[in-house]
């Protein structure tokens, strides 16, 4: 079934049954304790790197980078159970992700630009709204609540990127040009040795930037992802 662009009352996600078990047999389950959220790749350390998408503040997020990255993220944040908004002008890019993701539910949804209702999102059905609109993405109604961030993704550096840069909780930067590499720099209080860098970076590498923290990231797709969007590239 294709995905349309229209406009609805709010995100129908999956449903699914509940899970129980008996009191007896409590204690022979175990929980892992740690950071949880969506794998954005591994670090030089080859550690995996994590983003918390699901959390009861609003969180913004903007990566200036390529598409085939946003469309990893988006994929893998329907994996963890999140509805998936994506706000696009280029709905065609994102038809054949749509159709594929989760299996048959409807978790990703797209629209036109300025066109995302109001998801009702909540502890128990977070969302993560995608916002692909190009260099100047417009100011609208949707922005980022309890339970539903927001992804803002630029091609380039644009005149909007450092008002969106300084306002964002995350900031990823993929390959860039020396000039922009250098405005970046200055914006995210980079070293000279980081923003020097960036020029060169590979397909599916990107600098995530929070606060003080720096981490070199590279995106490494499964075998599906490959498959479905092909290998990683920093143009499109």
């Amino acid at each position: 079934m294709s995905i349309r662009t229209e406009r609805r009352r709010g995100l129908r996600g999956p449903r699914h049954a509940g899970h129980t078990v008996a009191a007896d047999h409590l204690g022979a389950l175990s929980l892992p304790v740690g950071d949880d959220g969506v794998i954005i790749g591994n670090d030089a350390h080859d550690t995996p790197q994590l983003i918390g998408f699901h959390r009861p503040v609003p969180y913004d997020v903007t990566l200036i980078g390529g598409l085939w990255t946003a469309q990893v993220l988006a994929l893998r944040a329907a994996g963890t159970g999140a509805r998936v908004a994506v706000e696009t002008g280029r709905v065609q890019a994102w038809t054949a992700l749509a159709r594929a993701a989760g299996a048959g539910l409807e978790c990703v949804s797209l629209y036109d630009v300025g066109r995302v209702p109001p998801t009702g999102a909540t502890v128990g059905s977070p969302v993560v709204v995608v916002r692909d609109c190009g260099m100047r993405p417009p100011r609208g109604r949707v922005v980022s609540s309890p339970w539903q961030s927001v992804l803002t993704l630029l091609p380039y550096l644009s005149p909007v990127a450092p008002r969106l840069m300084r306002a964002s909780a995350l900031v990823g930067v993929q390959r860039v040009s020396p000039g922009e590499a250098e405005r970046i720099g200055r914006v995210l209080g980079l070293a000279r040795a980081e923003y020097e860098a960036l020029p060169t970076l590979a397909d599916g590498v990107t600098l995530w930037a929070a606060g003080g923290e720096h981490h070199w990231v590279m995106t490494h797709p499964t075998d599906a992802e490959t498959g479905l969007l092909g290998a990683a590239r920093r143009m499109d």
